[in-house]
């Protein structure tokens, strides 16, 4: 069996704004919630490879592993799986951006199987990631959000 989530939101703020923030990787640490660093290791071309870390858990356990990511603005999409798998026998994730007239839908789809020996099944990582994801996107739409509206303040302020 593999695992597979879909989850979206829609953030009203302009695209540009969206896709600056969501790809900004190493201001993720202040878009997610969970991330305590990104360290980016290398980029050629469209693609980086990076270094999640993530906030130690409920068990104390700081889990890291390596990513790549190509995002690709003309089609609006970014591809993204696990260099380093862990427990994952692998994971692939996809960004999907879609203009809408109340801002801009952003969907995450994961493909997904655990490896044999992990601590969990596919069952319980798919409930885990979307329930993780959905709280993220929560929080990344408010932040998102909050940038933009400060951005029209500032925008009204000097226009005048």
């Amino acid at each position: 069996m593999a695992g597979h989530t879909e989850n979206s939101i829609t953030v009203d703020a302009p695209f540009d704004l969206v896709w600056e923030m969501t790809n900004d990787l190493e201001n993720w640490p202040n878009l997610f919630s969970e991330y305590a660093s990104v360290e980016v290791l290398s980029r050629e071309g469209d693609t980086t490879t990076f270094r999640l870390t993530m906030h130690p858990d409920d068990n104390g356990k700081v889990w890291s592993w390596v990513s790549e990511r190509t995002p690709d603005r003309a089609r609006r999409t970014v591809r993204a799986r696990r260099v380093e798998t862990g427990p994952f026998a692998h994971m692939d994730i996809l960004w999907e951006y879609e203009q809408l007239p109340g801002g801009v839908r952003m969907n995450w789809t994961q493909d997904f199987a655990m490896k044999p020996d992990a601590p969990v099944d596919d069952a319980w990582m798919t409930d885990n990631i979307n329930r993780n994801s959905r709280t993220q996107l929560a929080l990344i739409r408010d932040r998102i959000e909050q940038a933009a509206g400060e951005r029209r303040s500032t925008a009204s302020v000097t226009s005048r």
